[in-house]
């Protein structure tokens, strides 16, 4: 069965790659807190890191089980049931 699904992309992987260690958040695309001695990225540098991890991604050909599937679902669901967004709303695509 053919599924993609994306198990390093994300804004934390690519801050990760990016500056190792750093203590940051980011809300509406800016950067709110930054402690490290080194620059802070720009939006622009992490979403080109996060466009790098999904054509790595992209580039391998996973197959899943159906039970493999099945499970992430469940998973997902319940995710989205404690977050109080039964249909899942609340992820960005």
């Amino acid at each position: 069965m053919e599924t993609k699904i994306y198990k390093f992309y994300g804004i934390d992987v690519a801050m990760h790659l990016l500056r190792p260690n750093a203590k940051w958040e980011i809300s509406n695309n800016m950067f709110t807190r930054w402690e490290d001695p080194r620059p802070c990225p720009s939006i622009e540098e992490v979403y080109w890191v996060m466009d790098k991890i999904r054509e790595f991604e992209d580039s391998i050909p996973t197959i899943w089980l159906d039970e493999d599937l099945k499970k992430m679902k469940i998973d997902s669901d319940e995710f989205d049931k404690a977050i109080g967004e039964a249909d899942g709303s609340l992820r960005a695509a």
